[in-house]
């Protein structure tokens, strides 16, 4: 279970809090108005942005002492982080090991993990060789060959077409629920919520509320979602 403690956070003059709970294995999209803090959150939960108070767990282990790197996250973000000069298998051994001397086993996970996200084939291929929806296949598998329990996405498909973006959704529910990860996904679209997500957390007006079915409060937000997803078309 991850769970936010009193956490606050703060960037400049923006202040966020946030004192709730998330269930392991679930799926959770966090939603507000751009500027509100999902961000924010996420930089916390992931280790690079220290709280000023409070404090966030991992299944009961305090995860403030640990550098980012050694927190159970792994973190996708908009622009996937692929470096252009190494191959899609190399990008995604970086997950495994940043010098990328790799075991045969462990080059055995990252074959998988491609043809895990359909790029079996394409491992030798630099990004710009890759197609956008492929590149996003490509970030999604470093995330699947790391193993880690909890998964923090920042819009990672938000520049994919809609029918790319529905396509990859659906493939992060299918390989993270196949192995029981906890999803932690930022988006503006309350479609990607009602496709993808178990749980909300709305997130405006410098507070992250406690997690609640997506189907409920979509039928009916809070004030503040209320008021940046306009009125029902």
């Amino acid at each position: 279970m991850l769970r936010l403690e009193g956490l606050e956070l703060a960037q400049g003059a923006f202040r966020l809090a946030a004192d709730l709970s998330v269930p392991r294995g679930a799926t959770v999209a966090l939603l507000g108005p751009s500027g509100g803090g999902k961000s924010t959150l996420l930089a916390g939960i992931a280790g690079f942005l220290p709280p000023r108070a409070g404090r966030v767990l991992w299944d009961g282990r305090d995860l403030g002492p640990l550098p980012p790197g050694q927190r159970p996250a792994s973190v996708l973000f908009q622009d996937n982080n692929l470096f252009p000069h190494l191959s899609a298998a190399q990008n995604v051994g970086l997950g495994l090991r940043p010098s990328l001397r790799l075991s045969s086993p462990e080059r055995e996970r990252v074959a998988a993990a491609l043809a895990r996200v359909g790029l079996q084939g394409l491992g030798d291929r630099r990004p710009a060789q890759l197609s956008g929806g492929q590149q996003a296949r490509a970030a999604l598998a470093r995330v699947l060959v790391q193993e880690r329990p909890l998964v923090l996405m920042d819009e990672p498909f938000g520049a994919l077409g809609p029918a790319l973006k529905a396509e990859m959704l659906a493939l992060t529910s299918e390989v993270l629920r196949g192995r029981g990860a906890t999803l932690l996904l930022v988006t503006h679209d309350p479609e990607d919520a009602r496709a993808l997500a178990d749980l909300v957390v709305v997130v405006a007006e410098g507070r992250a509320s406690p997690p609640a079915p997506t189907a409920a409060v979509l039928a009916d937000p809070p004030p503040a979602l209320r008021a940046y997803l306009g009125p029902p078309a």
